[in-house]
């Protein structure tokens, strides 16, 4: 067994742990106010999309930071990225740092690898269901013969 295979799945969940975190603080600033935020009023309860934004950020960067249903929350929580580039930003101006949204491309981003690698090693899906949870060793995974 090599360093990567073994030093893969800790890296990604660590990588998951941060950027879930980020996000959720994102969310916890808009909706509370802590942490420097929000840069303006507070969404009130029920707005749209500001403060529906807000709970995606707040409920999946949780989810995604502990590794709980990581893969839909990483989505949901990508797609909601996504959205706020394209509707909030992109009609601006065309590149991401003309139009003020390299915060939502690089979520958007990094929750869409989250949900396409897994949550890793250390994550509450790994402690539900320990086989599932952690993708394959490189060993394990078939190749065909170079």
């Amino acid at each position: 067994m090599n360093l990567e295979a073994i030093s893969a799945p800790v890296v990604l969940a660590l990588y998951r742990t941060v950027v879930g975190f980020l996000f959720a603080c994102h969310g916890a600033a808009t909706l509370f106010g802590v942490l420097g935020g929000p840069h303006g009023p507070a969404p009130a309860v029920g707005q749209w999309p500001g403060w529906w934004a807000a709970i995606i950020q707040l409920a999946g960067g949780l989810l995604v930071a502990l590794g709980a249903g990581t893969r839909p929350a990483a989505v949901i929580c990508s797609g909601s990225m996504a959205y706020a580039y394209f509707v909030q930003h992109q009609p601006h101006a065309l590149f991401p740092i003309q139009n003020g949204g390299e915060l939502a491309a690089l979520f958007c981003w990094a929750f869409l690898l989250i949900a396409a690698l897994g949550p890793g090693t250390w994550s509450a899906n790994t402690l539900i269901r320990p086989t599932t949870a952690v993708a394959p060793r490189r060993e394990e995974v078939s190749r065909p013969d170079s």
